[in-house]
């Protein structure tokens, strides 16, 4: 990586990390570190579930369906998405959570990446 590329795969490189490909977690001085955007390729079997609600956002997020069924969850409403390509964004303040309805496969960009949010690892994820 002496060029400051770095050439990867998202399912390979995300089960290394949580899932996380770039973000302010990764090794400083790397093309994958960033104070900016945080991206993940989550990989999650049916019924899987965040642990925890995220509360007190203070970032913006875009999750997208690349393949499943993949419900997020907000103060007041549901989203489904179910087809490949649905999306949603949500801003700061905006408090969530998700759970796979179906194996899905998601891409999220969050912005800017910032420390603070990570559920402990024992804790991350909740079967239904």
């Amino acid at each position: 990586m002496e060029d400051g590329v770095y050439v990867g795969n998202a399912g390979k490189d995300a089960a290394l990390d949580r899932g996380w490909l770039l973000g302010h977690f990764k090794e400083p001085g790397g093309p994958r570190h960033s104070q900016a955007v945080e991206v993940k390729w989550g990989v999650h079997p049916r019924g899987e579930q965040r642990a925890q609600w995220v509360k007190g956002e203070v970032r913006t997020a875009l999750l997208v369906l690349i393949t499943g069924r993949f419900r997020m969850e907000f103060p007041g409403r549901s989203v489904l998405l179910e087809e490949q390509g649905d999306y949603v964004v949500w801003g700061q303040g905006v408090d969530h959570s998700w759970v796979a309805e179906d194996e899905s496969v998601v891409l999220t960009v969050r912005w800017p990446s910032v420390a603070g949010y990570a559920v402990p690892q024992d804790e991350e994820r909740a079967g239904s």
